[in-house]
């Protein structure tokens, strides 16, 4: 093996056991693997010390700060980042090597992700290329710092790789319905925070779009079966999203009222006492 690339590849796990090895084994060609863990229960730590002595263990609380905690332990000035369910093919490799021995201007690139569902590429649908910023100088780059979707914050100029990322974040449909129950619950709570006023029937819309846009306009219906369950997957979001924010508002409306009888009560016995006290002085 010839000399290791001055890269930090940056790699965020939790319960990772089946994953773990696939990731960190497809960037050996990298000097520097650094692995956030939020206490796993499985063999993930173990199995990721094989290829790597930089594990850290972080509660994942907010995902954009989580990120942004990872990347800062990096030694390089570029970073690659790293789901556990991901790997970096062979060719994308090659093309990372020789674009840090050449040298570039740009601070960051985009990676074109291949998104697997059981053994099915899914294609169509705006899963493909659909480039996401992984590759990034460490000091130029940072998250939103939000609990759901972060946008990426680039100072600089960023380009478009070729060659693919490897995401097999589904192994059938339970588990992608799994994801979607989490990122959901993330989203209406995002929605609450922000103050969004938003309606049923405006989800409604929304959802009935998404799922147009994703099998019509972006062609999913090349992808068969497959491609209808990743559009009817794409307009539930909306829908459960909403349903979170919904039941978070009832939550906090009734906690409200709660309050607001408190207060009242603490009120009105304020006033007997005071009045009490002025008719005794009387």
């Amino acid at each position: 093996m010839g000399a290791k690339v001055p890269l930090s590849v940056v790699v965020i796990t939790k319960n990772e056991e089946k994953n773990i090895a696939d990731c960190l084994g497809s960037v050996q060609w990298a000097d520097e693997a650094i692995v956030v863990d939020d206490f796993s229960q499985d063999r993930t730590v173990e199995i990721a010390k094989r290829f790597t002595d930089k594990i850290f263990e972080r509660r994942m609380d907010v995902e954009g700060i989580h990120r942004n905690w990872a990347y800062q332990k990096a030694r390089n000035e570029w970073v690659l980042s790293l789901d556990a369910d991901e790997s970096v093919t062979p060719e994308l490799g090659e093309e990372i090597k020789k674009l840090l021995e050449t040298g570039t201007p740009f601070s960051g690139f985009a990676i074109p992700l291949r998104n697997y569902i059981g053994g099915h590429w899914v294609r169509y649908g705006g899963w493909y290329p659909a480039g996401k910023l992984r590759l990034f100088k460490r000091d130029k780059f940072k998250y939103e710092e939000v609990g759901v979707h972060p946008r990426a914050h680039l100072d600089g100029k960023w380009s478009c790789l070729k060659s693919d990322i490897i995401h097999k974040g589904y192994p059938d449909f339970g588990h992608f319905l799994q994801s979607l129950n989490w990122q959901t619950q993330q989203e209406g709570k995002k929605w609450v925070d922000d103050k969004r006023n938003m309606s049923f029937g405006f989800a409604c819309q929304k959802a009935i779009g998404r799922f147009f846009k994703t099998f019509v306009l972006k062609k999913g219906y090349k992808d068969g079966f497959v491609g209808f369950m990743v559009a009817i997957f794409a307009g539930l979001y909306q829908i459960m999203s909403y349903a979170r924010y919904w039941e978070l508002k009832k939550s906090l409306g009734a906690k409200q009222q709660v309050e607001l009888g408190k207060n009242c009560l603490s009120l009105q016995s304020s006033k007997t006492r005071e009045a009490r006290d002025d008719f005794q002085i009387k």
